[in-house]
């Protein structure tokens, strides 16, 4: 997939995956060209004339343009929301279908003042209470987050690593994929009461990262394995992914990040594939952790280590060897800044473990090293 073709919506459909099909919009004077992420290359678009079409809106304040279409018995629905496609397909559009789309703006509009006004009136100044407690109450997060179904988290990670694999290059087999999924098993099978299945992902990237999405879909890229020492080194970093889904930190971030309404909308029950999962795919992929809870991933992903068998001296091997070379730029964990105090603080975190006698993996580092 060459650089300029991105997606810029998702299709969705029976014969098409759950959480939706990346997919590129463009208008035409004819209609709509649809493309999808998974065409190959050379394949044409496909022209959805403007009479197909019935349009709606969607979203959280209905700033998404939903078009429906129906072709050869297949149905689909389409969610746009790049501004530049939306403002093109208005001035392209016939009068018919323009006098609908304005139906459907007023419509937004008038619900947007709706719900506004029953807001208003009807919380009044207990909002500003809330909002309050909302804001610097850790417990209120975790109460709600712990309210929300697993499957509902596994749904909004699917898309959000549909969202991100569009366009990337993924290695499907071969010693390193082995080597990352026998290492997450080890860490995987030592968890009580686990209530996911990790799912890992080798992407080609020279970027020195790897990071796990809600409901653990996790993704690793050959920059880490190029440059780790050892595969305890690898090991460490995706412990401390791993905790940060066991402790479901990035559905605290997003529960917080929202606010109230879209509470609102998780308690009652947004299905998998529904509005807000649709939403929250791309926003959940440029979300920070917090200091604390980087500091919860570090120590919780040490103590998996020591459980699973796995040196846990390779943690901070790796984030100390690392660091040295902060002077020059090379981008390292970019999303887990490290400190002398989180190193120090692992230290002394493997000095309070009792003694144990880690166990080898099955394959060989280098060898996995030089396949890459």
């Amino acid at each position: 997939m060459s650089e300029a073709w991105t997606p810029n919506a998702l299709c969705f459909g029976r014969d098409l995956p759950g959480a939706g099909a990346p997919c590129r919009v463009e208008v035409t004077e004819a209609g709509l060209a649809l493309r999808f992420a998974s065409d190959p290359a050379g394949t044409p678009a496909v022209i959805i004339p403007f009479d197909a079409l019935t349009l709606g809106a969607g979203g959280f304040d209905h700033d998404q343009l939903v078009v429906k279409w129906g072709l050869e018995g297949t149905d689909r629905t389409l969610y746009l929301k790049d501004p530049a496609v939306i403002r093109a397909f208005r001035q392209a559009v016939p009068p018919e279908l323009a006098a609908h789309l304005e139906r459907t703006a007023k419509q937004v509009r008038q619900s947007r003042f709706s719900r506004r006004t029953i807001v208003a009136v009807g919380i009044g100044s207990l909002v500003g209470v809330i909002l309050l407690l909302w804001q610097g109450s850790d417990t209120m997060i975790r109460l709600v987050v712990d309210r929300i179904p697993i499957e509902w988290e596994r749904a909004l990670g699917e898309a959000a690593q549909a969202q991100f694999l569009a366009g990337q290059s993924v290695i499907e087999g071969g010693s390193a994929v082995a080597a990352v999924e026998e290492i997450t098993k080890r860490l995987s099978d030592r968890i009580p009461n686990n209530p996911y299945t990790f799912r890992v992902t080798v992407v080609r990237s020279d970027v020195v990262n790897a990071f796990a999405l809600p409901g653990g879909y996790v993704v690793v890229f050959t920059g880490l394995l190029k440059k780790a020492g050892s595969p305890e080194e690898v090991a460490g970093v995706l412990s401390h992914e791993l905790n940060h889904v066991l402790l479901r930190h990035a559905m605290s971030r997003i529960v917080k990040t929202v606010g109230l309404v879209a509470v609102v909308s998780i308690l009652v029950g947004d299905q998998p594939g529904g509005g807000m999962t649709k939403q929250l795919a791309v926003d959940l992929l440029t979300l920070k952790f917090s200091r604390e809870q980087e500091t919860e991933a570090d120590l919780g992903g040490l103590r998996l280590l020591h459980r699973a068998g796995i040196d846990p001296a390779g943690m901070i091997a790796f984030f100390e060897r690392l660091s040295e070379h902060d002077k020059l730029q090379i981008e390292i964990l970019s999303t887990h800044p490290m400190s002398g105090g989180r190193a120090e603080r692992l230290k002394a975190e493997i000095g309070s473990l009792p003694k144990g006698e880690p166990a080898p993996f099955t394959f060989e580092w280098k060898t996995v090293q030089a396949a890459l």
